[in-house]
């Protein structure tokens, strides 16, 4: 077991992930803007992107390069760094670093050897688009990005189609179409809310079924895709239902009181289930 304090006065070395805005700049959080002015290096998805980011800012960092193709090699050089007590910010594109972004490999790196790790918070898709999608909230999958081969991104969703809580999908402006057509094919039509241009002047949230959106083409911006989770009740035969009274009348449950409980469950009528259980 390790326990690793993320907060000692001038904790170096330390990474930092810092959540970045997802589209309007102003929702950088003060705290993420000081850390990133405090930071030794700045390790980003794109150092184009964050290049434009951060001198909008005002912050003169040193970049290097992290991303999907370059994870292990990168990990090993941040790690270098960490051995030299320098501090290190990690920052994707936008939003949040791992989710569906790289930087997995160095946090359990970083894990495996001690070093602390801190997240400094800040917006993230998946969430503005689920708690504004009218979906239910109580329980949550997020998926992020399904596959890019359509093969595989069909067994995605049959291994999905099953679960019963609210699903959040990424999906880019190119493929939305095929996307929404293959769940249509394997999901149903479920309800769904697609939103795009999150915090951004044309930011909208489209709400309505699989099949009306099927209809809609040339949506641009990047997309959050709320799917409704599987609601369709499983059908249980009587014969499983009066199993379940016997097993508790086994155990000294009054075959009334044992009828009432399991009606409740399968919103039976518990009279009938008792006349039933009678005749047996």
């Amino acid at each position: 077991m390790k326990r690793i304090s993320s907060y000692q006065k001038n904790s170096k070395p330390i990474v930092y992930l810092v959540a970045t805005p997802i589209g309007n700049l102003s929702e950088i959080s003060g705290r993420a803007l000081d850390i990133l002015k405090s930071v030794d290096v700045i390790a980003c998805e794109d150092t184009r992107n964050s290049g434009i980011l951060l001198k909008h800012f005002g912050i003169d960092k040193k970049l290097i390069a992290y991303h999907n193709f370059n994870e292990e090699e990168s990990t090993r050089g941040i790690i270098s760094l960490l051995e030299e007590e320098k501090s290190i910010a990690l920052i994707t594109d936008a939003g949040y670093p791992l989710l569906s972004d790289p930087g997995f490999e160095l946090v359990h790196k970083c894990r495996e050897l001690g070093y602390p790790v801190s997240t400094i918070s800040g917006p993230n898709a998946g969430l503005n688009a689920l708690v504004a999608s009218g979906m239910n909230t109580t329980h949550f999958y997020f998926y992020g990005f399904l596959s890019s081969k359509p093969s595989a991104a069909r067994k995605e969703l049959e291994d999905l189609k099953s679960f019963k809580d609210t699903i959040i999908f990424y999906e880019a402006p190119h493929r939305i179409e095929k996307t929404i057509e293959l769940m249509y094919e394997v999901l149903g039509d479920r309800n769904v809310t697609l939103a795009r241009e999150l915090t951004k002047i044309h930011e909208e949230y489209i709400c309505g079924t699989l099949s009306e959106l099927k209809e809609l083409h040339d949506l641009k911006g990047e997309m959050v895709v709320i799917v409704e989770g599987n609601n369709e009740k499983e059908e249980t035969s009587m014969d499983d239902v009066m199993k379940e009274i016997e097993e508790l009348v086994k155990v000294n449950v009054k075959a009334k009181d044992a009828c009432g409980i399991v009606a409740k469950k399968y919103d039976l009528s518990k009279n009938e289930l008792y006349a039933l259980y009678l005749k047996k």
